[in-house]
């Protein structure tokens, strides 16, 4: 099977990402305490430019796509620390992993982060409750422990794993098929869409126990209207992110008119499928052990709780993967050697691996590396965030309570003082390489990514059954 995709603006990004590969180090170390007096905040490196006119700039050019980049230059000229000011906000910017241990080691109780403004504005303006995605707090911490059994434990997704499998199954069937079709018994695609539509069936399949059909040549017209939803929301949450939310109202009164009937979409869709969840509990016909079943027959979520988060996982569980897989493929694609490897690993695998997901991260060691060296150089985040509550010491310097501090995942997994020759793509440095703080993608803490071993398990699986596909295809390969 010979396979080419567009990436669209990823592909610009990742030759932007390239280009800086002759830049020098980003820095060194950080400089213990115990060797130099604490420096005062006010001698951190500062980041110039005048920050309301940083403010007005996001909001005129709505495409942020080089942000990273203009961090990344920014920790190149002042050193792995540095402020910075946008709006009223007074923030911090690190990019080592000891900075992330330090900022781990003093976490609060309830770690807090940014809202992100256009989902707050949506939610106060319909009355409806906030979930784990954005609150803060002992309300943060209580909606978490509930939702933390039901989507982030082993035993949790070890449940949801054959739901996964079939969609993973279903996916690689689907593209088989097209190659076998095709008159040539090869295959040129653009794969984005096609890796949306497979994590939205995921996560809709793991929620609600509910197939959408969008592997089929007709899916549904409510499934249709569902993806653009998911869509609309990302795009126009971009747009409106960056700009206080009484400027914006004039500014942009079309893209809130967007975000908000794209939320009104997903906040029904929730709404009647955990209806309907309900009614079939009620005459114990339930045929999936789904995340919102689950949550019912515990009864420890009143039904608003429960339909803010699930809101929040419908989103978030989107975005977490689809760029990862797109990224990995093309990854694949320019190293074949990788790619070939992976191939055998997939086919020595035992069928019951899908039993357990640490067994399934086991049995596929330079899969899982290779997931892991594609978030490094492509992270979905650009940075982690933390508010400190009270004050702390990263890099010598002293760093007063109320500042948000920002560890740029990009630039750490492009700092060659942290990972050797990082412009290559090589997961096998993966595959020794044991220290906690490196790998950040899904966050730290007691408020990383909620859904991270889902995703996880999702992402091992459609490339595992890729593989799987393209060989039992019986084709010539060409790129992944």
């Amino acid at each position: 099977m010979k396979m080419a995709f567009r990436l669209k603006s990823d592909v610009r990004l990742a030759g932007s990402w390239l280009c800086l590969r002759g830049a020098r180090a980003l820095g060194t170390r950080a400089v213990t305490a115990s060797k130099a007096s604490v420096l005062p905040f006010e001698v951190i490196p500062q980041h110039q430019g005048n920050k309301r006119q940083r403010v007005l700039q996001f909001w005129k050019e709505q495409n942020h796509d080089d942000l990273h980049l203009e961090m990344h230059q920014t920790f190149q000229e002042l050193g792995p620390i540095f402020r910075c000011d946008v709006g009223s906000t007074r923030i911090v910017a690190v990019m080592l992993p000891e900075d992330c241990a330090r900022l781990h080691q003093a976490e609060s109780p309830y770690p807090h982060r940014m809202h992100l403004e256009p989902w707050m504005a949506y939610r106060e303006h319909r009355r409806q409750n906030l979930g784990v995605f954005l609150l803060n707090g002992p309300e943060w911490l209580s909606n978490r422990r509930w939702l933390n059994p039901n989507v982030l434990s082993p035993k949790a997704v070890q449940n949801l794993l054959p739901m996964v499998d079939t969609v993973a199954r279903d996916f690689s069937e689907a593209l088989k098929q097209k190659v076998l079709q095709s008159a040539q018994g090869s295959l040129t695609m653009d794969m984005q869409p096609d890796i949306h539509k497979y994590t939205v069936e995921v996560s809709n399949f793991a929620l609600f126990g509910e197939r959408l059909g969008l592997f089929g040549c007709n899916p549904s017209s409510q499934s249709l209207k569902f993806i653009h939803a998911l869509e609309a929301v990302f795009k126009t949450t971009t747009q409106l992110m960056f700009l206080p939310r009484s400027l914006s109202r004039w500014m942009r009164s079309q893209a809130w008119k967007e975000h908000f009937e794209a939320w009104d979409y997903i906040s029904e869709y929730a709404e009647n499928r955990i209806q309907k969840k309900y009614e079939e509990l009620a005459r114990g016909c339930s045929q999936y052990n789904s995340i919102v079943a689950n949550l019912m027959l515990q009864g420890n979520l009143p039904l608003r709780a429960m339909k803010a988060n699930i809101m929040d996982l419908v989103a978030g569980s989107v975005d977490t993967t689809a760029l990862p897989l797109m990224m990995t493929l093309f990854e694949l694609a320019r190293n074949p050697t990788v790619q070939q490897a992976l191939r055998q690993e997939s086919m020595a695998t035992e069928p019951n691996i899908y039993e357990n997901p640490q067994r399934l991260r086991m049995e596929l060691p330079l899969l899982w590396a290779a997931i892991k060296e594609t978030l490094r150089m492509y992270p979905v985040g650009l940075f982690l965030e933390r508010f400190l509550t009270s004050p702390l010491v990263l890099q010598n310097y002293h760093i007063p309570a109320g500042t948000l501090v920002h560890l740029n995942l990009y630039s750490m997994g492009r700092n060659p003082e942290v990972f050797l020759s990082p412009e290559h793509y090589n997961p096998q440095r993966w595959l020794e390489n044991k220290e906690t703080y490196k790998h950040l993608a899904f966050g730290f803490g007691v408020r990383q990514c909620i859904g991270r071993r889902l995703a996880e398990v999702e992402m091992l699986l459609f490339l595992h059954h890729k593989s799987g596909a393209a060989l039992g295809a019986g084709a010539k390969h060409s790129g992944p």
